[in-house]
């Protein structure tokens, strides 16, 4: 991991009137970096961008982007910055092409009409470049949200809830998009999402917050390695099988129920091989053995 901070707060709060929406957050993201910003709704994810983005202000605390403070060096950190902030808005009755060239009007560097259409290749649009915007699905709207934030070539992408409204298949492109421009441009991505599944493919750190403040930060890998297993065993003779549990203080500790003849526990990654040879050694044929571990249920136990 580089250890270049693009993202990062200090103490960062922020209060409307009596409510504290965001508490005292640090948190620090770096160059290269997927980061997956968690929290049940109402959790502070939306507030942190807004101040972030410069939209709202801090009541305290502090905010750095790309090694300068953002209160001081607004124009030229958000000049770096390509976001997606809730619904990308077009007019409907305009082209894709012909939206990307009234945005690039208004910057002070012009692009070519060829770099708008390598623009809309890369984010999934050719052969619809000239087709009306209210032709378009949600999903491929939201791809053109992409081709906006990257007109000005951004080092930092930031996206709030991207996948929010689409099908699977949009949520699929919209993750694919997400990996290309990361892995193969470079970019630095924070993603705030309330689909778990999502951020533990495609995020190498996260975030989980709650009620404004910090519960957790880090790796995903190292904090999914902490976590507990739900493995499920299935015997090929399961008759014995719960009088042997209920005899063992071990697997009586861990055991959670008996769905449909499947035994399920709540192991770390250390025992499951121990249990599968506890029941191997005393004749249980284990007919298959299924471990699930997901962001979901780390997110649901440190909330």
């Amino acid at each position: 991991m580089n250890a270049t901070p693009i993202i990062q707060t200090t103490q960062l709060s922020k209060q409307f009137d009596k409510f504290t929406a965001v508490n005292k957050l640090d948190l620090t993201i770096y160059q290269g970096d997927v980061y997956g910003f968690l929290g049940p709704n109402g959790a502070g994810k939306s507030t942190t961008i807004r101040m972030l983005m410069s939209l709202i202000f801090p009541s305290a605390g502090s905010i750095s982007i790309f090694g300068k403070e953002l209160k001081d060096n607004r124009e030229h950190i958000l000049s770096r910055i390509g976001a997606i902030i809730e619904k990308p808005d077009f007019y409907n009755y305009l082209t894709a092409l012909q939206n990307l060239e009234m945005l690039n009007k208004l910057q002070s560097a012009r692009l070519s009409k060829d770099k708008l259409y390598e623009i809309l290749e890369l984010v999934g649009l050719k052969g619809r470049e000239k087709s009306k915007v209210k032709t378009f699905s949600q999903g491929m709207k939201q791809r053109l949200g992409f081709a906006q934030a990257l007109m000005h070539n951004p080092d930092l992408i930031i996206l709030d809830e991207p996948t929010n409204g689409l099908d699977p298949q949009g949520v699929k492109d919209v993750r694919d998009l997400i990996l290309k421009l990361n892995k193969e441009q470079g970019k630095t991505i924070l993603i705030s999402s309330h689909i778990l599944s999502e951020i533990e493919i495609i995020c190498n750190r996260m975030i989980i917050i709650q009620k404004g403040s910090k519960v957790v930060e880090g790796s995903v890998n190292e904090l999914l390695s902490f976590n507990e297993l739900h493995v499920s065993f299935e015997f090929e003779d399961d008759t014995k099988a719960f009088a042997f549990i209920k005899q063992h203080d071990f697997l009586t500790k861990k055991f959670i129920e008996v769905v449909h003849s499947r035994y399920h526990f709540n192991l770390l990654s250390t025992e499951v091989a121990q249990i599968n040879k506890l029941f191997l050694d005393h004749g249980f044929a284990v007919k298959s053995m299924i471990p699930v571990r997901s962001l979901e249920d780390y997110f649901l136990n440190m909330t």
